[in-house]
């Protein structure tokens, strides 16, 4: 069955350049559409491939400042702290040592997101688990959840902090005692020992810089410049 047009209905069919016009049209959209999947894909790899192409000596430095952060942690709980204090080093400090030293450029590696974004997370564990102790199924979620809203909201996003949130929720005894103690040792002092660590072990050699904020770097480079000066 033929369908005839109208040209009531369809105007640009009485017109002889209305069907090649169209077929360009349809021909330049699939063009780009390719073009930008091309473009996507090639991006994609050299990202991918980018971040394969690390130096092996950034792999030892990466290494020190993992090994003596957690390092100095581990030491002052096991040797200065009493069996009935033994609280400083909690496991979110691991997952946050893959940032601030094995991927010192990311966003979420510097250190207004590692220290804000313990302690916020810290505050609202605490907070939670005051309000609904006993009723896990909702309390973890509740820790994790707000958070990471948190974090989002003041722009300290840091992944390991819902860990912290979440250790301060389901952990039992010592860390429970604490109450809101927890955000200050052994989360700020730990996340303060940490960032230490990194700002010596991550601006050692000249490819490795931490953090990435401008104001930061001035100031390493001019006490760095004061030292040679000496």
């Amino acid at each position: 069955m033929k369908i005839k047009h109208d040209k009531n209905i369809f105007p640009f069919s009485s017109y002889p350049f209305a069907n090649g016009y169209f077929v360009y049209l349809s021909v330049n959209l699939k063009s780009i559409v390719k073009k930008t999947i091309k473009r996507t894909f090639r991006v994609s790899k050299y990202v991918i491939y980018r971040e394969t192409l690390v130096d092996y000596k950034e792999h030892f430095w990466s290494f020190l400042g993992a090994f003596f952060g957690i390092g100095i942690i581990a030491f002052i709980q096991s040797q200065y702290l009493l069996e009935a204090e033994n609280i400083f080093l909690i496991g979110s400090f691991g997952a946050s040592s893959v940032l601030i030293y094995g991927a010192i450029q990311s966003p979420l590696a510097q250190p207004r997101n590692l220290i804000g974004g313990h302690v916020f997370s810290a505050l609202v564990g605490v907070t939670i688990y005051q309000i609904v102790p006993d009723i896990l199924w909702l309390s973890a979620p509740l820790a994790v959840a707000f958070s990471i809203i948190l974090m989002q909201y003041t722009k300290t996003l840091h992944p390991p902090g819902g860990a912290t949130a979440l250790i301060a929720v389901t952990s039992s005894g010592k860390i429970a005692e604490l109450g809101y103690w927890y955000v200050l040792s052994p989360v700020l002092s730990g996340c303060i020992i940490l960032l230490l660590v990194a700002l010596v072990f991550n601006n050692i050699t000249k490819n490795r810089s931490y953090p990435t904020n401008s104001k930061w770097k001035k100031l390493l480079r001019k006490k760095h410049e004061r030292q040679m000066k000496k």
